[in-house]
């Protein structure tokens, strides 16, 4: 069972993990700083990296599958949810992992909202109406 602090931390740490995943795949697990690399992809790469490495055997296998099947992924939430499922392990399993995590990402302050996207034409935004994003749009 996930608790409040782990289910929350996943939910913050979820869209840079993905972000990770989806610029990498596999890679993320190993690939070193890239300065050009966008701060939300290498925040997302760090976190992975940080499970990876103190990770046993078969959990670097089970990170591995896991990021394997999130970059082959058509869908980014149910990408999105395997590894947040997986982190939620991990955190629940290591407290010193969890607080070394929690301590990489920013706090958010009052009232903020943290938006991320993600990709080629990607939409973030917290109010919105309407948005067209694609090739061929006529109206």
């Amino acid at each position: 069972m996930m608790t409040a602090e782990i289910a929350q931390w996943v939910q913050q740490a979820g869209p840079v993990v993905a972000s990770g995943v989806s610029a990498y795949g596999v890679a993320v697990l190993t690939r070193t700083q890239d300065a050009a690399a966008d701060a939300t992809v290498n925040l997302g790469r760090r976190i992975l990296q940080t499970v990876w490495q103190r990770g046993d055997e078969e959990g670097r296998g089970e990170l591995e599958r896991v990021v394997a099947e999130a970059a082959g992924a058509e869908d980014a939430a149910s990408a999105s949810d395997e590894l947040g499922r997986f982190l939620g392990r991990a955190l629940r399993d290591d407290p010193e992992l969890r607080a070394q995590l929690s301590a990489m990402l920013p706090v958010p302050a009052a009232g903020t909202v943290n938006v991320t996207a993600s990709g080629e034409r990607a939409v973030a935004a917290q109010h919105i109406g309407t948005v067209i994003t694609g090739d061929g749009h006529t109206s």
